[in-house]
């Protein structure tokens, strides 16, 4: 029978160890900090666009990148430094070494994502109509984008190179197909079940609904998506991780 406490405090020591390891490698910093601020400059500098309404989107588009910059890193740098094997030995289970990379990144999308939020809605004066959806958005969208990360950097390579080429490929189609440089509501046919598809989507229209209650979907579908979608990820990342286990790789 399980401990819950040893493993609420097995998550707890895989997270401060990834917290004081790597939010400052190089990699973290640019595609969770710097990669979405030059993505936002770079749309709206020179064109006459309403920021109230792509604030959202860009918020959701700092979340969705600070919170999935973590993940990819932490299992192959450990492999390559070979301290996955040390850490696999000590007496905590596969699970809390996943829950552990994933609270690590849901707490760095929170924080660098609470912080542009705080400066932006004090600086441009916008509007906010739902704080409670807000904190929802912060907390479900953090630990969907984190359990990504997760997920990314389960595959059996010990290159951080190789992770963070494809956790670019994956992350960037969605950033496009998310309704974040298009509103919602603009999109029809083929476009709208594309946009479908992006969990992102529903992250970004959750944030409408805090900022503008102009949302396409009600908020409580927009939560079990995200909610839906977070428990694939940890699911899909545990059956990887184990079977690369098994393997001894």
């Amino acid at each position: 029978m399980m401990d819950w406490t040893i493993f609420a405090r097995s998550i707890l020591m895989v997270a401060e160890k990834n917290m004081r390891i790597y939010y400052f490698k190089g990699p973290v910093v640019v595609f969770g900090l710097l990669f979405p601020l030059l993505m936002f400059f770079t749309f709206f500098i020179g064109r006459n666009l309403d920021i109230v309404l792509f604030f959202p989107g860009f918020l959701g588009m700092m979340l969705f990148f600070t919170a999935s910059s973590v993940g990819p890193l932490i299992t192959p740098w450990e492999k390559r430094e070979k301290t996955y094997e040390r850490l696999v030995s000590l007496p905590v289970i596969l699970e809390s070494i996943i829950l552990g990379d994933l609270l690590a990144g849901a707490v760095f999308g929170v924080i660098i994502t609470v912080i542009v939020c705080s400066v932006s809605v004090f600086i441009l004066t916008l509007p906010l109509l739902s704080a409670g959806l807000l904190v929802v958005g912060f907390l479900l969208g953090s630990i969907t984008f984190a359990a990504l990360g997760t997920l990314l950097a389960s595959p059996t390579t010990d290159n951080p190179s190789n992770i963070m080429m494809l956790s670019s490929l994956v992350r960037l189609p969605l950033v496009f197909v998310s309704g974040i440089f298009i509103p919602l509501d603009q999109l029809e046919g083929w476009q709208w079940v594309l946009t479908s598809f992006s969990p992102l989507t529903y992250l970004v229209d959750l944030f409408h609904a805090a900022f503008l209650g102009d949302a396409v979907y009600p908020a409580y579908i927009d939560s079990a998506v995200l909610i839906f979608v977070s428990l694939v990820f940890i699911g899909g990342t545990k059956i990887i991780q184990r079977r690369n286990l098994v393997k001894g790789i």
